[in-house]
């Protein structure tokens, strides 16, 4: 297969809310182009986008896939990309390297929760958008609900290219306000659209949204305002250049309409693609930083320029090892080309270069400025990492993944699976960099952080099917601490005879409350050499292990200050030993005395969710013993933020998912430790106490 140039590119990212006929889309898009000869089904098993295992199990597509054809000699990549929000890492690194959005939207649900976070990822990334109506044929369909569901949700530029003239069962009619012809189209039969008048009974519509359609695109530019103003319309081709210079710029976001599981509106679909999605040429320049002083660069789409490519995809795969999908930024890629990986300096020399069709990898001579394909055999490059030309010192600017939220605790099935255990989640991560992996080194847990329960179970099953390693999920172990209230005062005398030179240590130690946050102090009193300063160190070290191990439920213990004011010792007998054990045994029954209370740690919460939902979501965190602090508004989102203990987060997270539809989003960090709950405490105190 031949290289493409640029011009003659179209980078598209079809992405949506889970059901919303991504994946059906890509296919209808896919069989038109001619590159398979039958659609496949989801429930099947059998498309193109969803090959692996766990997603034919599943019914829904977990990892960004990528296809490509032919469409009036351009060239068209699609990256089909997973709905469900805890897949949304793929999303963004998916879009990251496309020049087009296609945003499907179910006609007969409307905009849901992932519509709204996969608009606020185009704003970030700055991508011309288009939103693409599907399911237009089945029940309950609402093309003007859905319209206007958008224009509420996402500003009145959303603007309709079509409007079908039959919704639900037996749907296989467009009218095209751009075009102003009827589109019709012979279901389940690719290259059957046939082009004719609009019928009278719908021109009146299709005249009021054509001029809908002249005066969006006229207030994008001040030349095309100026020609409307003195003809009061605009050519067919005028519109076209508009809308396509309008993409660019975000300041236009038309509506099309289809019906994929039937290929209505498909090839309409890709002449659309193909005439008003900007290439890369059209797209502009990249943004990269210069690593020498980290200063922002741009980057030409130009296939003569110095070779620089962005891997946005790792993936691992039996008998072929780690494949790296990428897209080609500037210059040229071919199978052997020397390149330095820039953010670690190491030489890479990718394997074979593919395009791809799903699972199939297709080899090319070269990839160009602006393809996406697909290397293999990099010794050590991964996810958003930029390989160069020697001398090359820019880099792709990063995909900014999702911040993972649900934490969650895996311990090894089988003994002694710690190493493949630590092995398969490094590989894990190279491929999903939009989970964590944490160790805490308190209670010894590796946990993990994901975007969701699903993710959390995806992992799971990978780590068993590709490395072979079973695990299950535990409570993360909260890291109470233990503190006093008053001061107190004890003797440790430890004292034995057993024949010979005996063990003798005799200390009195004060332990006085210190301010929060203050830590641990260690001070002496003792005067006269009632006890000789040669064993004062050791009676620190047993009060700092007696402190590590805890008194009431085994946590560390803070903010005090232990203080050694007396005591006594045998000029044979004594030693550091002897007197680290006084010293441990004085501490605990200090402690005990000094009326002692567990410390909780306490999380700062910032919830982001649609005002509808703020009295639901303030009510349960007051449930989980949480404390508002206030509230903000931006734009259509409330910012509820709050102090909320740790042990409620886990639980939390189910509940705002439940309560909000998974409209909202939140982040925490730690804030500070206040005291437990005596009831809670008692709890805590009590269960430790049956432990072995």
């Amino acid at each position: 297969m031949q290289a493409v140039q640029p011009d003659q590119l179209r980078n598209i990212v079809i992405t949506g809310h889970a059901g919303s006929g991504k994946t059906l889309l890509a296919e209808s898009l896919a069989l038109t182009m001619g590159v398979i000869n039958r659609l496949g089904s989801i429930d099947e098993g059998n498309t193109l986008s969803d090959y692996s295992a766990d997603e034919i199990q599943r019914k829904h597509s977990l990892n960004t896939s990528l296809i490509h054809g032919f469409w009036n000699d351009r060239k068209i990549n699609i990256i089909d990309t997973p709905g469900l929000l805890d897949f949304h890492g793929d999303v963004k690194s998916a879009m990251r390297v496309a020049d087009t959005v296609l945003i499907t939207v179910n006609a007969a649900t409307g905009v849901e929760v992932g519509t709204d976070t996969i608009w606020e990822y185009t704003k970030e990334y700055y991508k011309p958008t288009m939103f693409v109506l599907t399911k237009l044929d089945a029940d309950r369909t609402n093309f003007n609900n859905t319209l206007q569901g958008l224009k509420d949700h996402f500003g009145h530029l959303v603007t309709p290219i079509q409007f079908p003239i039959e919704e639900g069962l037996g749907h296989h009619i467009l009218i095209d306000v751009l075009l102003m012809k009827q589109l019709e189209f012979n279901p389940d039969k690719p290259g059957s659209m046939t082009v004719s008048e609009i019928p009278d009974l719908y021109l009146k519509r299709a005249e009021e949204l054509h001029m809908q359609l002249v005066e969006a695109v006229a207030e994008t530019g001040e030349e095309l305002m100026n020609k409307f103003f003195e003809e009061g319309n605009l050519s067919e081709e005028e519109l076209r250049i508009g809308i396509k210079s309008a993409l660019v710029t975000r300041t236009f976001f038309p509506l099309f309409c289809t019906s994929p599981l039937h290929l209505i509106g498909s090839e309409r679909l890709l002449n659309v693609i193909v005439n008003l999605c900007p290439s890369p040429i059209e797209r502009g320049p990249e943004h990269s930083i210069c690593t020498i002083d980290e200063t922002p660069t741009l980057i030409q789409p130009n296939p003569d320029g110095p070779t620089i490519a962005f891997i946005f995809k790792t993936m691992s795969e039996p008998r072929v090892g780690e494949i790296s999908y990428l897209r080609v930024y500037s210059g040229h890629l071919e199978t052997g080309h020397e390149l330095i990986d820039v953010q670690t300096g190491q030489i890479e020399k990718p394997g074979q270069v593919f395009t791809v069709l799903g699972q199939k990898r297709v080899p090319v001579d070269k990839l160009l400025a602006g393809d996406i394909g697909m290397v293999v055999k990099l010794k050590d490059a991964h996810t958003n990492d930029t390989l160069a030309d020697k001398g090359t010192n820019c880099r792709i600017s990063p995909i900014t993944f999702p911040i993972p939220v649900l934490a969650t605790a895996i311990i090894p099935v089988a003994q002694g699976d710690e190493e493949k255990i630590s092995a398969g989640l490094h590989h894990l991560h190279e491929e999903d960099p939009s989970f964590k992996i944490e160790h805490d080194v308190e209670f010894n847990q590796t946990i993990l952080k994901t975007l969701g329960e699903t993710h959390l179970e995806t992992i799971i099953s990978r780590l068993q099917t590709k490395f072979n390693v079973k695990v299950d999920i535990a409570p993360i172990k909260i890291p109470y601490r233990e503190s006093i209230r008053i001061a107190s005062s004890s003797q440790g005398k430890y004292k034995k005879q057993s024949g010979g030179k005996g063990q003798y240590g005799d200390v009195w130690i004060r332990i006085e409350p210190l301010a929060r946050d203050t830590g641990i102090v260690f001070a002496t009193e003792i005067v006269g050499g009632v006890v000789p300063s040669r064993y004062l160190p050791a009676v620190e070290k047993g009060i700092r292990e007696a402190i590590t191990n805890g008194i009431l439920a085994g946590y560390p213990v803070v903010d005090l200050k232990a203080v050694a004011y007396d005591g006594s010792y045998h000029p044979v007998d004594s030693s550091e030993f002897a007197f680290k054990i006084a010293g441990s045994m004085a501490f605990k029954v200090a402690f005990d005395k000094a009326r002692p209370f567990l410390l909780e740690p306490i999380y700062s919460l910032n919830v982001y969710a649609p005002e509808q939902y703020t009295g639901e979501i303030v009510g349960d965190i007051s449930s989980k013993r949480g404390k508002i602090l206030g509230m903000e508004t931006d734009v259509k989102m409330q910012i509820i933020k709050a102090l909320i203990p740790q042990a409620a987060l886990t639980a939390f997270h189910h509940a705002l998912t439940r309560l909000t539809q998974s409209r909202a989003r939140y982040s925490y960090n730690f804030n500070h430790y206040e005291e437990a709950p005596p009831d809670i405490a008692q709890q805590i105190i009590a269960e430790h106490k049956k432990e072995p």
